[in-house]
């Protein structure tokens, strides 16, 4: 018997791939937002993205949003997601590939004028070619 005969392998486990949808991919649907080079400045040694959502609910600002409620920045939001998400690492007592951690926030929900407090999850997971990568996402996200 060959030893090739006897590797088992996930296609021999699962069956022939019939799609796969990348990373990569995701950033460029939007699916997922890459936090770029600021991820680096926040502490992070691997790649980070958020969610669409996590971007929507505590990232997305724009100038009218400056105009109703107290003035802020997609970068400095962006920031806060990051630094809160380093923290929350870095102070982690135990190990895991995944870690919930609380942020404050200036709803976007056009009434808010306060800072509201809101859990978000951060996962370590595979890459396109395996490496490290995280993303950060609301609790309820998969």
């Amino acid at each position: 018997m060959s030893e090739s005969s006897t590797k088992t392998t996930a296609e021999s486990v699962f069956g022939e791939v019939i799609v796969s949808y990348t990373r990569a991919q995701a950033i460029e649907d939007g699916v997922l937002v890459d936090a770029g080079p600021m991820a680096k400045e926040a502490g992070f040694n691997w790649p980070v993205a958020l969610t669409s959502a996590v971007w929507a609910d505590c990232v997305a600002w724009n100038d009218d949003d400056s105009r109703q409620k107290p003035f802020q920045d997609q970068a400095g939001r962006l920031w806060d997601v990051l630094f809160m998400a380093s923290q929350a690492i870095r102070t982690s007592r135990g190990s895991g590939d995944r870690q919930l951690f609380k942020l404050h926030r200036v709803p976007r929900d056009g009434k808010a004028m306060k800072a509201e407090l809101v859990t978000l999850k951060l996962i370590v997971g595979p890459g396109d070619q395996g490496e490290p990568v995280i993303t950060i996402l609301l609790p309820d996200e998969d």
